[in-house]
């Protein structure tokens, strides 16, 4: 009896770490978060790709050491002076300082299996990787990077679309880098756009889903509005799924679901059946 008491008490003391847990946001299920980041950030019940930051996603998909920055002075104006809640200037170095990123994507060029590419990887943590005129403007540069090196594109979405504190400057992206797409597809360069979860609003509509092939990871949530706003607009209940990565496979909208182990090695492929020679 004794014995059985000490262990209780014992048992009584044994503290789990804060954070050792996470709740899956597909399946609900609560997973231990070592397991998770053991398993590239994907959920081991449900195959749900966890978000990564940019910098991890460099890492996840280009050869080691290859990744070289560019454009990393252009930074968000704010030219409405916007505020809500905060000043837009304020929220803008919030982001920043919990992002450890100065905008919401990084560009630059890297290699794929030694075959060179420019690059513009997307990160959710800041702002929820919303398009303003600073992201569009490093995708222009980056697309006419790869037409003046006659090298392959390849992105990385995951974003809530444009940025509303910019108004229509931010608007005015969606025009920008599709008709830089336009023109990279008359230079006969490959481009391969890769959707991670959320990819929505004004970035869906404009360079996200113009790819020569757009691949997506399982169970990414993709779309232009959201599903509570279709529901309350066209008053019907939608399919099991929508907007996830597999029904926008089965409807046609995407070309490919890969997983994030798989990633690197089917855009290498991809990129030596596509990629023009470098003269």
């Amino acid at each position: 009896m004794t014995w059985f008491k000490k262990t209780k008490q014992e048992l009584k003391k044994v503290k789990i770490p804060e954070g050792s847990w996470i709740k899956c946001e597909s399946c609900k299920e609560i997973v231990y978060r070592k397991e998770i980041e053991r398993n590239l950030k994907v959920c081991p019940k449900c195959n749900y790709h966890f978000r990564i930051d940019a910098r991890e996603r460099i890492e996840l998909l280009f050869d080691a050491g290859s990744f070289e920055e560019t454009d990393s002075q252009i930074v968000s104006a704010d030219p409405l002076n916007f505020r809500d809640s905060l000043a837009y200037s304020e929220r803008l170095e919030m982001n920043a300082s919990k992002s450890g990123l100065p905008e919401a994507a990084l560009a630059g060029t890297a290699l794929v299996g030694g075959i060179k590419v420019s690059t513009v990887i997307m990160d959710f943590a800041f702002m929820g990787g919303s398009m303003g005129s600073a992201v569009g403007e490093k995708l222009v540069r980056a697309v006419e990077r790869s037409i003046e090196e006659k090298v392959p594109l390849v992105t990385v979405s995951s974003s809530g679309g444009a940025r509303m504190q910019e108004g229509i400057f931010s608007l005015m992206q969606m025009a920008r880098v599709s008709a830089a797409i336009g023109r990279l597809k008359g230079n006969s360069i490959p481009y391969l756009s890769i959707l991670a979860d959320p990819t929505f609003g004004g970035v869906t509509a404009s360079f996200a889903m113009l790819g020569d092939v757009i691949i997506a990871e399982p169970r990414s949530l993709i779309g232009f509005a959201g599903p509570r706003v279709i529901e309350q607009t066209i008053k019907q209940q939608l399919p099991e799924n929508f907007q996830r990565s597999e029904f926008l496979l089965d409807h046609g909208l995407i070309d490919v679901i890969v997983h994030r182990r798989d990633i690197k090695s089917v855009i290498s492929k991809l990129l030596a059946h596509l990629a023009p020679p470098v003269l």
